[in-house]
């Protein structure tokens, strides 16, 4: 069976080894025990889509991993809201493959407008060529550059956290930080138009966005930073 959680080394929070498999003692779907003691639950069980809301119909469970459908898709939302949190999750895409995760979204609205939009995107495939910066892999979308290089070629699975606490998110990818950023100090792009309401938010549903490619999902997990504070540094 495969190794299912990260090296606790990839998130920057140890040097040892986390191995968690769905029906293993380390946790489900990739829980491990040193994420679990830190507040982390897992937002998916590797059998049901229990605990999603939304485009259900879009998404399917394939041999532990979620799956949005080339013919389906749409916004997967978590049935709560969150605000402050950090989020994880591994994905991976086919070639051309576009999706994205909507943080803080209301379940209405397009959440790269109404919301956050952190970008999951094949930068390679050439029907994206012309691209603006801001509508790259790991990008808040029309708003943040992020930076690139690090997004592994499709068919391979790929790590990323998103830390979100009042304005400031950060993008980790691969274990690389690719985005750091005050949204306070943020100035919308053309492409997001001249409405900053979603950059606001301040609470609302963490989702999938799918845009009709088949992009997979797996190790999906949430630390709640509003539930759990974290205990400040000596």
């Amino acid at each position: 069976m495969r190794m299912t959680c990260l090296t606790a080394a990839l998130w920057l929070v140890a040097s040892s080894v986390c191995v968690g498999q769905p029906e293993s003692p380390a946790g489900p779907a990739g829980l491990c025990e040193k994420e679990a003691k830190e507040g982390f639950v897992c937002l998916f069980d590797g059998k049901t889509l229990d605990g999603w809301q939304g485009a259900v119909d879009g998404h399917v469970v394939e041999k532990g991993v979620l799956v949005c459908t080339k013919h389906g898709g749409g916004n997967l939302f978590t049935k709560k809201e969150y605000g402050d949190f950090i989020f994880r999750f591994e994905y991976k895409l086919e070639p051309g493959g576009n999706n994205g995760v909507g943080i803080r979204a209301p379940l209405e609205g397009t959440p790269a407008f109404t919301a956050i939009e952190i970008q999951i995107l094949d930068n390679a495939a050439p029907e994206w060529k012309e691209l603006d910066p801001v509508q790259l892999n790991g990008t808040v979308y029309g708003v943040v550059a992020a930076k690139q290089g690090h997004e592994k070629p499709p068919g391979q699975w790929n790590a990323m956290e998103i830390m979100a606490k009042g304005p400031h998110v950060k993008v980790t990818l691969n274990d690389t930080v690719i985005v750091d950023a005050d949204l306070r100090k943020a100035k919308p792009t053309p492409i997001r138009g001249d409405d900053i309401e979603g950059l606001r938010r301040e609470k609302g549903y963490i989702g999938f966005c799918g845009h009709g490619h088949r992009v997979e999902f797996r190790d999906i997990r949430i630390k709640d930073l509003r539930d759990r504070p974290e205990k400040p540094r000596r």
